[in-house]
């Protein structure tokens, strides 16, 4: 049962598009980040209440490595989408540092036209070193955003590398930004983040359009390898599913946004019509589910009594090399009421 502070703020939430409306976002959104277990409480109950009201927008993730241009591509596309009646939610994940633990949240400041229209909402969120290239609770921050009636949700990785491709499992649509010269015709069948990227946009085709010509030619040939030895959709030439590509563009300029804008919509419309969305959607639910279980088993596991008794000695025996690290954590878990072995 909502508290009447809360049924306020989904009140103004769920109502029509006001600077009501944006002030409940942002604090239902930092409700949801709190690590305060009370916090975390009321967090549920909200979003249980939202949760009819979710599930009707695009989701869009672009990941690349740092310096892509993700931010410029994520301001051109937003205007032009805006432009067109459109209301988009960025959700920028900013990196934490693992030192301090801070972040810089300035994802924003790069979007300053975007940031100031009222059918954009922009928030930065840290990745509290979450691996994936996506914060923890950024998944949650998409419902909430849904629920204000922003339809088309787009969430900004951090810059990842090869591995780490968790957008990819929140998101209805995952475009990887590419550089030219940004390798060899080897570094683009490499597995990993390339192999399960379904659009793939190389930027900055106005400094080079020669190296980006051949990172496409690259690319694509490769899509082609990765598609016959992975997913047999993409090994089809079944023109009912959707087959990963390769385009150019500069964010800069705004050349080619809307090429990739329609590219988008008929990826939309193949994978509604052949069910891959809704499937893809519950199978993200699931995995998701997991997530969360795990982070509460390990969140439960640090605050056990009987591990934070044990904890400093036997850390200190592995950091003085008296005692093996496996050996440690079994005797960790042991002491939580779990054999491991």
């Amino acid at each position: 049962m909502l508290n009447a502070v809360d049924q306020a703020l989904v009140n103004d939430l769920t109502a029509a598009p006001s600077s009501a409306q944006r002030r409940a976002l942002a604090k239902i959104i930092t409700l949801l980040e709190s690590t305060r277990m009370d916090h975390r409480k009321r967090a549920d109950e909200v979003l249980n209440t939202l949760l009819p009201k979710t599930g009707k927008s695009f989701r869009l993730g672009i990941s690349g490595v740092p310096g892509v241009g993700k931010s410029t591509l994520i301001e051109s596309l937003g205007l032009y989408l805006i432009e067109k009646g459109h209301r988009v939610a960025v959700l920028a994940i900013d990196p934490s540092s693992s030192l301090s633990g801070g972040s810089i949240l300035g994802d924003k400041t790069r979007m300053e036209k975007l940031s100031v229209l009222d059918n954009a909402f922009i928030r930065p969120s840290p990745s509290s070193c979450t691996l994936g290239g996506v914060a923890e609770k950024t998944r949650e921050a998409m419902l909430v955003a849904e629920a204000a009636g922003f339809d088309i949700v787009i969430v900004e990785t951090v810059g990842v590398g090869q591995s780490e491709i968790a957008v990819a499992g929140m998101t209805d649509m995952f475009v990887l930004m590419q550089l030219p010269n940004a390798g060899d015709d080897l570094q683009a069948i490499k597995k990993g983040v390339m192999e399960i990227a379904d659009l793939i946009v190389i930027n900055k085709v106005d400094i080079d359009p020669d190296a980006a010509m051949r990172a496409q030619l690259f690319i694509t040939s490769s899509l082609r390898l990765l598609g016959f030895q992975g997913n047999p959709d993409h090994a089809s030439h079944n023109q009912e599913y959707w087959h990963p590509m390769v385009m150019t563009l500069s964010a800069l300029e705004g050349n080619g946004v809307p090429e990739l804008w329609e590219k988008i919509l008929h990826f939309q419309k193949l994978q509604n019509a052949n069910g891959k969305l809704q499937s893809r959607r519950k199978q993200q639910s699931g995995a998701w589910m997991w997530d969360r279980i795990d982070a509460g088993l390990k969140n439960a596991f640090q605050n056990h009594p009987a591990v934070q008794k044990l904890l400093p000695s036997l850390s200190a025996e592995v950091n003085q090399g008296t005692m093996a690290a496996s050996v440690a954590a079994r005797r960790l878990l042991e002491a939580m009421g779990h054999e491991f072995f």
